[in-house]
Formats: structure tokens, sequence, C-alpha cells
């Protein structure tokens, strides 16, 4: 029995925009995109996974879906620290050594 465990890549918020947002909500991407004034690519790229939510983003989002931006920032933030870690998972930070603290 193979007992390792494959671990799930990060989910970027676009997806979670796109699944948990826009589908239930049935509103597309453009119409997203005009109400918050911004061009429709952006909204686009950032569904795709290919764009960061920016703060100037989430303040838009939040005010859209009558929540607080920080659950924008907090999604991406996310992402980009486990896709760095990710990234590091083959020893680059092997050669870092931890401060000790000095009595």
């Amino acid at each position: 029995m193979n007992t390792s465990k494959k671990k799930m890549p990060p989910v970027h918020p676009g997806e979670i925009l796109n699944e948990d947002f826009l589908k239930p909500m049935n509103i597309s991407q453009y119409r997203l995109a005009i109400r918050i004034g911004v061009p429709p690519r952006r909204i686009n790229e950032i569904v795709l996974g290919k764009r960061s939510i920016t703060p100037d983003t989430a303040l838009r989002l939040g005010r859209f879906f009558s929540m607080e931006p920080q659950y924008w920032l907090n999604l991406q933030t996310w992402y980009d620290l486990e896709t760095a870690k990710d990234a590091t998972e083959n020893g680059a930070f092997d050669d870092i050594i931890p401060w000790e603290k000095v009595a």
C-alpha cells in the first residue's frame, strides 16, 4: 500500500471567484468587469489563473459582493505562499540556518 500523499495544488482566487460567485449568481465575467469598472480582460485573466487579485481589484470585488476586500487579498496571499512553498520543496531553503537566540 502506498502511503505517500500527493498534495493538491493550491486553488487560485480566480477559480473561487468563478465557481463560488459568478456561476451561482449567473454573472458573466464581462458583466462583472463592467459593473466594477475594470477591463473585461482583467477578470478573464483572474478567472483563468493568469493574473493576481490586486488591492484595487479586491476593493472593487468587496464592494460589488458586499464583503470585506480582505477576503480576496487573503485568498491571493494564501495562493502565492502555497505556490512558493511548492516551488521550494526541492531543498532551496536547506542552506538557511535559523537564527538562534543568544542567552
